[in-house]
């Protein structure tokens, strides 16, 4: 019996499936979009169609964050090998000044990323930002899902406290869009 998931011609959800040989410890991959090292990897067994992958991620902001995937059933999972590695080099080295820039930038970003107490957003405002405005910031910023309800009174910065949080999630690439509800006649000040 067919699965009420699967196409006609084998694909799932629309998608084209390719079939991908899972990768062994100690390897790199690439999964949802985030480099990780393979620490374990668990064939199929008896009536399993998926083998079990746990890994390390080893991107700056989320550096040895666990994850644990079914590796068939992931989209576009991909395995990082020497070819890939070579084809990095191919277009030559930055002049020395470039290459400094950049890796200044490297690491003030990887500081403020990884320790929720150095804030970006509020040096980048652009306006007078008040002591109490930088609490639900540093709140937002030690909660590992962010879901704040601001609740202030009248005139107190509600919008820029919303508006702090906004950024500094956006400048430590957590979140890539926001929905902002608001009434209607508010809708102005969120549009940029």
């Amino acid at each position: 019996m067919r699965q009420p998931w699967t196409m006609s011609n084998g694909s799932r959800f629309g998608m084209k499936m390719r079939t991908i040989d899972a990768p062994q410890s100690s390897q790199l991959v690439r999964v949802r979009q985030r480099q990780y090292f393979v620490e374990e990897v668990t064939p199929p067994g008896a009536g399993d169609d998926s083998t079990l992958v746990r890994m390390s991620c080893l991107d700056d902001d989320a550096q040895g964050q666990p994850l644990e995937v079914l590796w068939e059933k992931e989209i576009d999972p991909e395995i990082m090998t020497a070819e890939a590695w070579q084809d990095i080099a191919a277009r030559g080295f930055d002049p020395p000044k470039v290459f400094s820039s950049y890796l200044h930038t490297l690491r003030w970003n990887c500081v403020t990323s990884t320790d929720p107490t150095l804030f970006q957003s509020p040096f980048r405002a652009g306006i007078r930002i008040d002591a109490y405005q930088l609490e639900p910031l540093r709140k937002a910023l030690r909660l590992p899902r962010v879901n704040l309800f601001i609740a202030d009174d009248v005139g107190l910065g509600k919008t820029i406290e919303a508006g702090l949080i906004a950024r500094e999630l956006l400048l430590r690439k957590k979140v890539q869009d926001i929905v902002v509800a608001c009434p209607p006649s508010m809708l102005f000040q969120w549009q940029d």
